[in-house]
Formats: structure tokens, sequence, C-alpha cells
């Protein structure tokens, strides 16, 4: 029953890009959450986070990613 993907964790440039490819090639809508991931290089990191957003998923803030929660039915719960 799950419509999306709110995608958090650690490595960026890792396990949530590749998370994030599979994710996208199943056809699950992906948020990745901006606020939530992280990596050991810092230009790493962003640089994944423009790849991901360009390719694959929408990169949003927790706020964001919060607004989204708020608005779905399980939200609303």
């Amino acid at each position: 029953g799950a419509d999306t993907v709110l995608l958090c964790g650690a490595t960026t440039s890792g396990c949530v890009r590749a998370s994030a490819v599979d994710l996208q090639q199943s056809g699950m809508p992906t948020l990745v959450v901006r606020d939530c991931v992280g990596d050991r290089a810092p230009a790493q990191h962003e640089a994944s986070l423009v790849d991901l957003g360009g390719k694959y998923v929408d990169v949003v803030s927790a706020d964001e990613a919060l607004d989204y929660l708020r608005g779905s039915a399980w939200g609303r719960v």
C-alpha cells in the first residue's frame, strides 16, 4: 500500500544512491530527505544530491518531507 518512499541514511554517494536508483527502476516515487543523509566528504555528498535530483528522485528538506506526510492520508491519521 506504500505509494512513496522517504529515503534517509548514509552514505549519500553509496548506499543512498544505490537505493534511490533501485527504487526508481522499480517505479517507486522517492523523496531523498536532504537533512537526513550524509557522506564522509561534503563535496561527494552535494554532487550526489545534485545528480540524484537531476535523474532519479526528488531531493527535499526535512520540512518539505514532513509537509508531504501531513498532507498524505497516513499523515492525517
